[in-house]
This record gives structure tokens, C-alpha cells and sequence, in this order.
């Protein structure tokens, strides 16, 4: 029989991945990862992930299923890989996606290691996402969900063919009201549980308290210019803001602004009207060419640059770097460094990649 190690968060889709698995036949067994810990401020808002409420809930659907259930630790790993990560890029000026790093560093590094090593078959996540394979090559390929309304393949670019091979998403070919369905037809607790939604570790959203509490800096306040350098106000820090955003700048001016830059050396923030957070072009790094190998010249493709967002029309060229040039046929709102952009095919990922510079 082969053996199933199942990636147990907590919620509803990974205990039915669970069960999935158990009833195609897999000696199954759930681990979770315990990632953060920080006793003055364990996560109190419902919409959070990792708390030891989630633990708990892991431990006692597989107590349902009639599966082991174990809890590894990674918490120094998630300092170092995702925490500190977070915090220089932030210092940086870019704004990351610390579910991504999660991903890269613990979920398909650390515990598919450890699942490995423990001789199971397959790891198993209940990620809303497809892989096959193409049968002329024997590639492996990852494609979107068949629910799009939950479709997770944006944070699963930086997969590899290896860890493809290993990986099983036993939800992608369901919707999300039918995963919930299924958990509820077998009594499962955590049937109607709700979402995680925010970064575990910054549960209230406060980026700034989170910062200055974790390097003991404060970081200073100073101009906001306008789009001829004029200075319009004052702001409290360049890490409570990102690209794209209108509340909390306090600047009375005739048209709704929004912010455009963020200049760490002069520590200035550039706003301007909406038009200006359009941009047609873009070049991102650390690219993952996944579901086909790295194309000779220039590509039609699809692309988006935020989780949810309908991919839009673009062509893609890799530059000798490694790095690649993304141009959109339109001009897209609030492209951000240190975002992530995704290729598509129709539904095939083709790749993806970090942004590093933003484009006219």
C-alpha cells in the first residue's frame, strides 16, 4: 500500500484531502506544521491561520478519519526563510508575498524533505490546482483549478519538475461547495470552518507595528511629493504604505491620489492621480519556467500580477539574465515590486517570477 503524508492546516480543504486520499487506498497520515509562535501576540482574528486552535482542529479530523496525525515544527526555518525575508524586503521598498516564501521554503522544501525521508509515496496539499503530464516529453505541467473562484496556482509557480512528481492536489478537479459538501456528508468538525485570509503572523494587518516591533527601529517620517516633486504632505514611514494605495495620506488635493513610487534613499512617497498607476511593461527575476522549458525568443501569453486577478494579454521574452520582460497589450493598475507575475497558456502555468522593475 503506498503512504499518503498529508499536509494537515486545519482547515476544510486539506482534512478532505485527507479523506480523499484515504479512500483511494493510501496508508494516510497528517502533519502539521507548526510555523509561528510568538506568545505575546498569538493570532486572535478568526481569518488568521496557524493558531494552536488550527493544531487542534488538524489532530481531531484525523482522529475522525482514523489516521495518525503528528505536529513538526519549522518555527526557526519560517524566521529565517519567510519573517526576516519579509522584513528586508519591506525595508527595501518592495512589497512581498510571504504565502509564496512560505511555499518555497516550508511546505514543499522542508516537509516534502521530511516526507521523503520518512519513506512515504506522495505529499499531499489541499491546494485548489491540477498537475498532469504532457505524454510526449513525460513533463510534468501545473493547471489551474477547475473552480477558478479558488484557483491557487499563482503561489504554486515556483514548483519544480522534481517536486511535481512527488506533489498530489486531490482538489483540483472540485469546487470549492463540493469539497465542503463532501466534509459535512462525513461529519468531519471543520465542515463549515471559515477561511484564512490574512498572514499568520501579522494577524491585524499592521505591517508598521509589526516592523517596529520586531527590529526595534522607527522608521522615519517625510515628504510626500506630487508628480512634479512638489511637496503635498507628510508620511509616517514608508512601510505603511504600498503601490496603489488612497486611504490614510491625509492630502487635500483636487482629484482622488494614489501612491506611485516609494524612494527609500530620499524617503520620499510619490502620489498622483489613478492614470499614473498604469504601466504596460514590466521585468521580473527568479523566474521559474515550470510547465515548459525556457522558450528561445518571444511568446504570447496570458499574465496576472496579483492572486485574483483575470490574467490579461502580454508577451513574454527571456533576456540573457535569466530575468524576463513582460509586455501587456494594455496598461495594467498598480504593478508592484516584489509582487509576483504568472504566466498562463489557457489553463497551464507556464511560469512565473518575481517583479523587479516596473516599466512604462
Amino acid at each position: 500500500m503506498k503512504k499518503a503524508m498529508i499536509a494537515m492546516s486545519g482547515g476544510v480543504d486539506s482534512a478532505v484531502a485527507a479523506l480523499l486520499m484515504k479512500e483511494a487506498g493510501y496508508d494516510c497520515c497528517g502533519v502539521t506544521m507548526r510555523l509561528y509562535r510568538e506568545a505575546a501576540f498569538q493570532p486572535e482574528n478568526k481569518k488568521s491561520c496557524c493558531s494552536d486552535e488550527d493544531e487542534d482542529d488538524a489532530a481531531f479530523v484525523c482522529y475522525q478519519l482514523g489516521i495518525p496525525h503528528e505536529t513538526q515544527c519549522y518555527s526557526r526555518q519560517f524566521e529565517q526563510q519567510v519573517i526576516r525575508r519579509f522584513i528586508r524586503e519591506y525595508e527595501a521598498g518592495y512589497t512581498p508575498n510571504p504565502c509564496i516564501e512560505c511555499n518555497r521554503y516550508l511546505k514543499f522544501d522542508e516537509l516534502m524533505n521530511y516526507a521523503r525521508s520518512s519513506g512515504y509515496d506522495v505529499l499531499v496539499t489541499g491546494h485548489y490546482a491540477r498537475i498532469t503530464r504532457e505524454e510526449s516529453t513525460g513533463r510534468r505541467q501545473l493547471r489551474k483549478a477547475v473552480d477558478e473562484t479558488k484557483d491557487q496556482s499563482y503561489v504554486l509557480y515556483m514548483l519544480t519538475q522534481e517536486q511535481l512528481k512527488y506533489l498530489c492536489f486531490p482538489l483540483g478537479e472540485l469546487l470549492k461547495t463540493d469539497a465542503r459538501e463532501i466534509a459535512a456528508q462525513h461529519g468531519l468538525a471543520n465542515a463549515k470552518k471559515h477561511e484564512s485570509q490574512d498572514i499568520c503572523f501579522i494577524p491585524d494587518g499592521d505591517y508598521g507595528a509589526f516592523l517596529e516591533r520586531r527590529t526595534g527601529k522607527t522608521y522615519p517620517p517625510g515628504d510626500i511629493v506630487d508628480e512634479n516633486g512638489k511637496i503635498v504632505g507628510q508620511h509616517h514611514g514608508l512601510i505603511r504604505y504600498t503601490i496603489g494605495q488612497r486611504r490614510g495620506l491625509h492630502v487635500a488635493m483636487r482629484e482622488r491620489i494614489y501612491v506611485t513610487k516609494k524612494d527609500i534613499a530620499n524617503n520620499t512617497l510619490s502620489v498622483s492621480t489613478e492614470k499614473e498607476l498604469f504601466h504596460h511593461g514590466l521585468v521580473a527575476g527568479n523566474f521559474n519556467w515550470l510547465s515548459i522549458p525556457t522558450p528561445e525568443g518571444e511568446i504570447t501569453v496570458t499574465a496576472r500580477t496579483r492572486y485574483h486577478q483575470i490574467e490579461k494579454p502580454a508577451t513574454a521574452r527571456p533576456l540573457p539574465d535569466g530575468s524576463v520582460k513582460i509586455l501587456f497589450e494594455e496598461g495594467q493598475r498598480a504593478v508592484t515590486p516584489g509582487q509576483a507575475v504568472v504566466l498562463y497558456d489557457g489553463d497551464l502555468v507556464l511560469g512565473g517570477g518575481e517583479i523587479c522593475e516596473v516599466l512604462e
